[in-house]
């Protein structure tokens, strides 16, 4: 495996890829919706034209509001440094337990660096909020099953 701090820069980057696709995702989806509101013509059926131009400012808003959401996500991620290691978890950890191993930054997901298995999990969820403040030793149980903290990077 790479050393520790390469490998907490590539779980960072892969968080960064992943906010910054779910953006681009977003930003598409606004734009086709602009496009199909310009493109909608006045209909003979008018009632039927002002619902459809209706749900699609629906769409647009809840994706408008779904970028927003992005942005606080991004700013959490930028929080984090990732030359800092820290004895205490806390966000911008990487910690390995005898269960599976965790990146605490924002949820991303389950992805592999190497043969290793990680999740990318926020502070706030409950997994997250179990590791918060444990040190290398520490038991935790989640889910009624208790596992080991192993290391901290």
């Amino acid at each position: 495996m790479k050393n520790k701090l390469e490998l907490k820069q590539l779980l960072y980057q892969h968080c960064l890829d992943f906010i910054e696709n779910r953006f681009l995702t977003l930003q598409n989806t606004i734009k086709e919706i602009q496009e199909s509101l310009l493109s909608e013509t006045k209909s003979s059926a008018g009632d039927k034209h002002e619902t459809g131009r209706a749900m699609l400012q629906l769409e647009r808003e809840k994706a408008g509001n779904q970028i927003s959401e992005i942005n606080k996500v991004k700013e959490t991620l930028l929080k984090i440094d990732v030359n800092k290691v820290s004895k205490t978890i806390c966000l911008g950890s990487v910690v390995f337990t005898n269960e599976a191993n965790y990146f605490i930054a924002i949820s991303a997901g389950q992805f592999n660096v190497g043969d290793a298995s990680f999740y990318a999990i926020s502070p706030n969820t409950p997994m997250g909020q179990s590791l918060m403040s444990k040190v290398i030793g520490d038991e935790v149980v989640f889910r009624e099953k208790p596992f080991k903290i192993l290391e901290i990077i």
